[in-house]
């Protein structure tokens, strides 16, 4: 009898941990419409400006003459060791990542806020590219546990314009998505300062927000905004306009309908572009090749979140039939003007 409920305990056991590994590591569809899907620019004229999509708002632009970056988030620690573990950069997957966007040398690598899809591999972009790293000072503390020189760090002024070669960004201090969860919010968002260099690896959570940044970029062909996380501050981008928005949806499905309109009130709206470009809703956790795949199963089935999101870019585009929403490539080149 003992025998048979070891056995038995030793099967629910496997079949627990096998469904716990198929719920993290399988996806659902990404929260975006297929028809948005554009291919990589077959020519590239003279001075056009180019992107190239890696993932999250990892985003390279390009005139031609000067490349920069936006987070440089390469590494894709596994689901178990961001809930239970502690993380670092993989210097293998940046080495490939900056080899599959064509990078060597960069102007400067911007991580849009501090939290580890973001920051935790760009110092490492930095030393191997000779970049800039800009961002917050915990950003900056992020750089300096890395070993990263004090000259390749610069703590940016919320909006005081920066030069990079043609290009002009200007960071504007903004709000990360709410997240709608307390104890996530709590752990995500509350404490936000890294205030001393913080050396890898350590746990997901020790990557903290510092602050919040949309990136206003203007250039001689077309202006911009990169609003990387679903945040937003109330009159925030008064003044500033833009012929295109990279938009940040990870997370919006699981707030408010208040909320969401809200926020493309005070992005989409206050900006007046004629394309909107979603970035930030693949997973955090797929691989970093191939087709860009939609959240964990098992985050798909506490919330209705990717279809959520999905009805709502759908019921915008609707509302504005002018405006065009498109969903990059990954890697490949696409000129934007």
């Amino acid at each position: 009898m003992s025998r048979r409920i070891a056995t038995g305990g030793a099967l629910l056991l496997l079949t627990l941990a096998a469904l716990a590994y198929f719920l993290l590591s399988t996806h659902v569809a990404p929260p975006v419409d297929p028809a948005w899907a554009v291919a990589g620019s077959e020519s590239i004229p003279p001075g056009a400006v180019t992107v190239r999509h890696t993932g999250t708002t990892t985003l390279v632009f390009s005139d031609g003459e000067t490349t920069w970056m936006t987070d440089g988030w390469f590494s894709r620690p596994g689901p178990l060791a961001l809930l239970r573990g502690e993380i670092e950069p993989d210097v293998e997957a940046i080495r490939r990542g900056l080899e599959r966007n064509g990078v060597e040398r960069l102007a400067a690598v911007f991580p849009l806020h501090s939290h580890f899809d973001h920051a935790m591999d760009a110092p490492e972009v930095a030393r191997r590219t000779g970049a800039l790293l800009l961002g917050s000072e915990s950003t900056a503390n992020i750089g300096r546990g890395w070993g990263l020189p004090e000259s390749q760090i610069q703590v940016v002024v919320d909006r005081r314009p920066l030069r990079l070669g043609r290009f002009t960004v200007t960071p504007i201090e903004s709000r990360h998505f709410q997240f709608p969860d307390p104890a996530i919010a709590e752990r995500a968002l509350a404490d936000p300062e890294i205030t001393a260099p913080l050396v890898p690896p350590v746990g997901t959570f020790e990557y903290r927000l510092g602050k919040s940044y949309a990136l206003h970029v203007a250039h001689p062909r077309g202006s911009w905004l990169i609003q990387g996380s679903a945040g937003y501050v109330e009159g925030g981008l008064e003044g500033y306009e833009a012929d295109l928005v990279f938009l940040g949806i990870g997370g919006l499905g699981s707030q408010t309908a208040a909320y969401r309109r809200s926020y493309w009130r005070e992005t989409v709206e206050q900006t007046r572009p004629a394309r909107v470009i979603p970035v930030h809703w693949d997973s955090l956790t797929g691989p970093i090749e191939g087709p860009f795949r939609g959240p964990a199963r098992a985050l798909a089935l506490l919330s209705r979140e990717s279809d959520e999101t999905l009805r709502f870019l759908r019921e915008r585009q609707a509302a504005s039939p002018d405006l065009e929403l498109l969903t990059l490539p990954r890697y490949e080149p696409f000129v934007i003007f």
